[in-house]
């Protein structure tokens, strides 16, 4: 008898496709951030350019082929902020790069006067609580995927004084986001407000935004009010006749990579979670109970006999290891292999539920 080897899959009937979202939970710690390897100011871990735009954190010694990239850390402000001026300390590539994360995450106002948006601490983008002195976490793509889930984001700073930066803390969430409510989209994706959370349980004022697609957390300076050493003249390098900087003077007089070593050492905790959107396209093949009771195997067949039968009027049994998907020219594009052999005979039929990821 000859065997049947194909069996046509009804495209309506037989074919669907399906979304799964994966998250993952992506927690980061403040030792790991603030320099783990060596001593600052040459934390293994932490590289910093020749251009001095912005810093790369790492979490092994960023040399060895084992380091895995978490994120980049710049800062910024817009030319209308108080701190933009011919003194300050790389005022023009400062101004630059708030307007290179503006433009790319905000777009432009449609004004000509305006031109490039600017961050705000809400999600109306009405040129009010416009937030002008910023620091910028732009997060690897091997730690958010495909995008960060919404209402999953957490960023807990000190804001104690630089001996005991931890002494006191401020939260920032994105508490008033989910899939569905508390975003806004712009031409760099959705985006919620990071609101610091209150003693009481509640929520107060936002102090930054977080864009899930594009993976990047704005900052805002305002979240270091009243923090008057936010930079420490006698840890950071500074001349000895330098004092202890606020925030804002830091961001004025240091470098971007200064800025970002103040600003790194204190992050005490950071988490997410990621997603990863997964792709399915779902073929079920159908057995019919008289189809696929023989075999094309060799060991099939003993002479003239068929092995598993041990009468001849015993019905036919066949076991099915492999489910082949062939194109339309017989072409074999993909293979899916059961965990065990199923048993055929003509008294059952089988669905055989082949799933393809992409």
């Amino acid at each position: 008898m000859p065997v049947k080897n194909y069996e046509n899959l009804d495209i309506n009937s037989d074919i669907t496709t399906t979304r799964t979202l994966l998250h993952e939970v992506i927690p980061l710690t403040g030792t790991i951030v603030s320099g783990t390897y060596g001593t600052f100011p040459n934390d293994d871990n932490i590289k910093n350019y020749s251009h001095g735009m912005f810093q790369s954190v790492y979490d092994y010694p960023y040399l060895s082929s084992s380091a895995n990239h978490i994120f980049d850390l710049s800062v910024g402000f817009d030319e209308t902020s108080t701190l933009s001026g011919s003194s300050t300390t790389q005022n023009s590539k400062k101004i630059n790069l708030y307007n290179q994360f503006a433009q790319t995450l905000l777009g432009y106002t449609g004004s000509t006067t305006d031109g490039v948006r600017k961050f705000e601490n809400d999600l109306t983008l009405d040129s009010t609580g416009s937030m002008l002195n910023c620091f910028f976490i732009n997060f690897s793509r091997l730690l958010t995927k495909d995008q960060i889930k919404k209402g999953s984001f957490s960023l807990t700073l000190g804001t104690g004084s630089h001996a005991g930066a931890f002494a006191g803390t401020k939260t920032l969430f994105d508490i008033t986001a989910s899939a569905t409510a508390g975003t806004t989209n712009t031409v760099g994706g959705d985006y919620g407000e990071l609101i610091l959370s209150s003693s009481t349980g509640g929520h107060t004022v936002s102090h930054g935004v977080i864009f899930y697609q594009a993976g990047i957390a704005v900052v805002s300076s305002s979240i270091f009010d009243g923090v008057s050493d936010f930079q420490s003249g006698s840890v950071y390098g500074l001349s000895a006749t330098d004092s202890d900087r606020t925030a804002l003077q830091t961001l004025a007089s240091s470098s971007i990579s200064g800025a970002c070593d103040a600003f790194r050492h204190r992050i005490q905790n950071l988490s997410f979670n990621n997603t990863t959107e997964i792709n399915s396209k779902i073929y079920f093949c159908r057995v019919p109970h008289n189809k696929f009771n023989y075999s094309s195997n060799p060991t099939y067949l003993s002479g003239s006999k068929i092995v598993v039968k041990d009468v001849a009027t015993d019905p036919p049994v066949s076991y099915i290891t492999t489910v082949g998907l062939y194109s339309a020219a017989n072409e074999l594009l993909a293979t899916a292999k059961l965990s065990e052999p199923l048993k055929k005979d003509p008294s059952n039929e089988l669905i055989l539920r082949v799933r393809l990821d992409y």
